[in-house]
């Protein structure tokens, strides 16, 4: 919450978010948040989760150079339809529900993915796999 901002200097555990969720019957079926829109305030979030000023400009530079320009406040919300389904359904997972469902392991029984890729997609789409070396064995 923006009068809750100076905390982050003295107290960050204090300081809240601007969230909100949908929950209908016990179950959230959306979640959303006000998003941060400037950078001074991104880059001091940034610091606090451990990211270098470096790794913060290498990674999200892109972002942060974007605030300089004046970004809106702005925020979103997202409905979990695969949940609202679920729920509707009567269905204690959502997993049943879900067109492209995955197992715990993340893999998709459909698809049969993830999966090997030959070497010539990996050329189609300049792709080179660099994999480390393997200790010698004694």
């Amino acid at each position: 919450k923006r009068e809750q901002i100076p905390l982050l200097d003295t107290d960050p555990g204090q300081v809240l978010s601007e969230q909100y969720d949908l929950v209908c019957n016990g179950f959230e079926v959306a979640g959303g948040s006000i998003r941060i829109h400037e950078r001074p305030l991104q880059r001091k979030i940034m610091e606090l989760i451990g990211f270098s000023w470096e790794q913060a400009e290498e990674q999200f530079g892109h972002m942060l150079e974007a605030f300089e320009y004046g970004a809106p406040p702005h925020g979103g919300i997202a409905p979990g339809i695969d949940r609202i389904v679920a729920l509707m359904a009567g269905e204690p997972n959502i997993r049943e529900v879900m067109a492209f469902p995955k197992t715990a392991q993340a893999t998709d029984l459909m698809s049969d993915t993830p999966s090997v890729v030959s070497e010539k997609q990996l050329q189609e789409l300049h792709i080179a796999v660099a994999l480390p070396a393997k200790p010698e064995k004694k």
